[in-house]
């Protein structure tokens, strides 16, 4: 197939190993590869639905949590649990040097598919199943690893395992942080069995790799089968909380009102306007919107909401988080309310490795699939990771770009095409000559 290239600015190319022999015709096996999919979606299960709920540090998380532990002591992996209850399981390799890891996430929001996360994690499974099974053993140690609460749905900020793992924030102050259900992580972790010993900041794999569905448009839209990601979108999430005064709807004249049902629309509407004006990558969400008392007939006495704004450049994610706050200020002072915000996370745009963004998208032209070098739009682990160690990500498509939807779907050619680049991708980062990361 035709390989599409990346923007001009795209990564250079850099020399670097090629599995030979035994190694370089290894591939994953797609049928066994579903069935963990399927077995790990059976846990949290929607009813009707292909998609599955499992919020962090639930008993639902700590039912899949318990299958992908076992499936990584039937590989006779060495496992180890750090006190944020990250998981990491080990393959020895001819030397004892820090491991090439791959891996993701187990947990999904409350309406979730089976492929966000789950892929990375359980395909990380497969390309050690497959090295085991060949009776091979790379220079360098192989690991797979899922990091707690990735998707933030239940504990604010997302990528908190990961966060924790490269030293980004103190696990006390991790343990300390209070659910959208009041539950705290610390206790959470206790109760499931998941607070691990293992020490932390973790020691630095040599590399990582992560295998994650798009969660857009763009590959399938461009008949392209593998992303070689560049990297992530900066993220900034805030809480606003809006306070005017509740009154009657139909006795109230609009030039009394003090309304912040009209504040919370009025910027749900500017951040929108907002990221069409300062244009692609620009995005801008307010995802969450709740009114006190929340009645037909009641002016509402406060409105919270959250915002989502994201961009591969920091500069432009800056100006645009400014122009948002200057928005709410006078919006809520005209309308005569007051305003409380709370950062839940900020995160500055992450650049991946240009030798192993490389390695990817040379190794899917290798294998006979079309490759586009592009940029994540969501927050993924491998940009904690990135801070630490040489990292980059391999993108399968995902249908009519849906994700965090019961819907999700990448099909079986798609995983497998993914799966076995990663696999590749493992392999070289493994292999003696391969010399990118630290010893």
């Amino acid at each position: 197939m035709t390989s599409a290239t990346g923007s001009p600015g795209s990564a250079p190319s850099y020399p670097h190993s090629s599995p030979t022999g035994a190694f370089a015709d290894l591939r994953i096996d797609i049928d066994r590869l579903i069935q963990r999919l399927a077995d790990l979606a059976a846990i949290g299960a929607i009813e009707g639905t292909e998609g599955c709920a499992r919020l962090a540090l639930t008993d639902e998380d700590k039912a899949g949590r318990d299958l992908v532990v076992a499936a990584m002591e039937e590989l006779g992996l060495n496992i180890t649990t750090d006190g944020i209850g990250n998981v990491v399981g080990v393959m020895a390799g001819e030397t004892d040097g820090p491991p090439v890891m791959c891996g993701s996430h187990i947990d999904t929001v409350r309406t979730g598919g089976r492929y966000d996360g789950n892929l990375g994690v359980l395909a990380g499974l497969e390309v050690i199943e497959v090295v085991k099974a060949a009776g091979l053993t790379p220079h360098r140690p192989l690991a797979v690893a899922f990091f707690t609460d990735e998707e933030g749905a239940r504990f604010a900020p997302d990528m908190l395992g990961s966060l924790v793992y490269v030293g980004g924030m103190p696990l006390e102050e991790a343990l300390e942080i209070e659910g959208i259900d009041g539950a705290i992580v610390g206790a959470e972790l206790e109760r499931i069995g998941y607070d691990g010993s293992s020490p932390l900041p973790a020691a630095a794999p040599y590399a990582f790799v992560e295998l994650h569905v798009e969660q857009g448009p763009v590959l399938e839209a461009e008949g392209i089968t593998i992303g070689a990601v560049d990297g992530v979108q900066g993220i900034s999430w805030q809480e606003v909380t809006v306070t005017g005064q509740s009154n009657h709807a139909g006795t109230t004249p609009m030039n009394l009102r003090k309304d912040p049902g009209f504040v919370a629309a009025a910027c749900a509407n500017f951040v929108r306007q907002l990221a069409l004006e300062l244009g692609a990558p620009q995005v801008g969400t307010v995802g969450r919107l709740e009114l006190h008392p929340n009645l037909v007939n009641v002016v509402p006495a406060s409105a919270t909401f959250t915002v989502d704004i994201r961009n591969t450049d920091e500069a432009i994610l800056k100006q645009a988080e400014q122009r948002f706050a200057e928005f709410l200020a006078t919006t809520a002072e005209a309308e005569g309310c007051t305003v409380e915000t709370k950062e839940l996370a900020r995160f500055e745009p992450v650049i991946f490795d240009d030798r192993v963004i490389d390695m990817v998208r040379s190794t899917a032209e290798e294998l006979g699939h079309s490759v586009k070098q592009m940029p994540s739009g969501a927050g993924h682990d491998a940009q904690m990771l990135a801070r630490v160690c040489p990292t980059a990500m391999v993108f399968t498509p995902s249908r009519d770009g849906i994700s965090h939807n019961p819907a999700e779907y990448t099909s079986p050619s798609d995983l497998e095409a993914g799966a076995n680049v990663m696999l590749q991708v493992m392999m070289k980062l493994a292999a003696a000559d391969c010399q990118i990361g630290a010893e």
